[in-house]
Parts: structure tokens; sequence; C-alpha cells
């Protein structure tokens, strides 16, 4: 998000909106890098969570959609620097050799730092929802807030249950 930028924000209105472009860009950056974490990770459990938050991603953008629509606007992209840079990061462990555990570990630390930033973007957007008396976008937001936090914790237990320790035996 480019909120550090010369970009003007004259309400929480204009702020909203602008926070609402940038999530449908990190969302819509996701949906090109979920299928490419899953294809490179061994564990089972670990690629199907990734296959099945691609789904919840593409439910992300359509409940974005709705909320451009709902206040009358064309969903419309603010390119999210935060998350193209953790992509990038991500990508990094994309492109490594190495044992496949520790890949499978790498990458869920990668999806992991992504889930924490966009919890972190929809509880502001969610909270200027709420201010600007819109329960509409709210609850949406809150529905997309709440699978972003059941999916960290996922990995959380994908990594401490079977791929933290398969990586602690890995050669060294």
């Amino acid at each position: 998000m480019g909120i550090f930028t010369s970009e003007s924000f004259n309400s929480l209105d204009d702020l909203f909106v602008h926070e609402l472009m940038d999530l449908y860009d990190a969302e819509l950056q996701l949906t090109d890098a979920l299928p490419k974490m899953a294809e490179r990770a061994k564990n089972l459990s670990l690629r199907q969570a990734f296959q099945s938050h691609l789904q919840q991603t593409e439910k992300h953008v359509q409940r974005l959609e709705s909320v451009f629509e709902h206040r009358g606007l064309e969903p419309e992209r603010e390119t999210c620097s935060a998350m193209a840079g953790l992509i990038k990061e991500g990508g990094v462990v994309l492109d490594a050799d190495g044992d496949a555990d520790v890949i499978d570990a790498a990458l869920i630390a990668a999806a992991q730092r992504v889930e924490h930033y966009e919890i972190a973007a929809y509880g502001s957007a969610r909270c200027f929802a709420h201010h600007l008396n819109d329960e509409y976008a709210a609850e949406l937001l809150g529905q997309t807030l709440d699978e972003e936090k059941s999916t960290d914790q996922q990995l959380t237990k994908i990594a401490e249950s079977s791929v933290n320790p398969s990586s602690t035996t890995s050669r060294r």
C-alpha cells in the first residue's frame, strides 16, 4: 500500500477506497502466486491448504468486487507494493534448491507473512467500514478477515505437526 506516498487522503472514505483498491490488487496477485506454491509443496496437507486458500482468495476477490459495487464504484487496482514484495520474497523459495521438507517450511513461513499482512489490512479496512457506517462492507471484510486468520492457524498446525519436525530430521 502506498500510504507513505504523495497520495492525498482528505477523508476516511478516501482512505477506505484506497485500501479496497490495494486489497483488490493484493488478492489478484495472490491468485497468481498460490498455484505455484501448491505445485512446489511436497507435503500433501500443505499442498491442499494452498489449493484451498486459492479458492478462498477467489471468493475474497468477489467480495471486494461486491463492496466496490455496493459503493457505486468499478473495481480498481492500486498496486500493492507490500504484496508484491512478499510474493517476490516467496519467489526465492520457489526457485530454491534443497531439501523438500525444508522448502515446505520456507513456503509456510512465506505464506504466513502474506496472511499476517492480509489480517492487518482487512482488520483496518473493516474498522474503516464500521466508522463509515457501511455495515455491508464491514460484514464482507470481516468474513474475509476470519478466513485469513483461519488460514494462518491452519498453516501453523501443518508446520508444527508435520513440516517442521520433518525438516529438523533432514540432512545437515
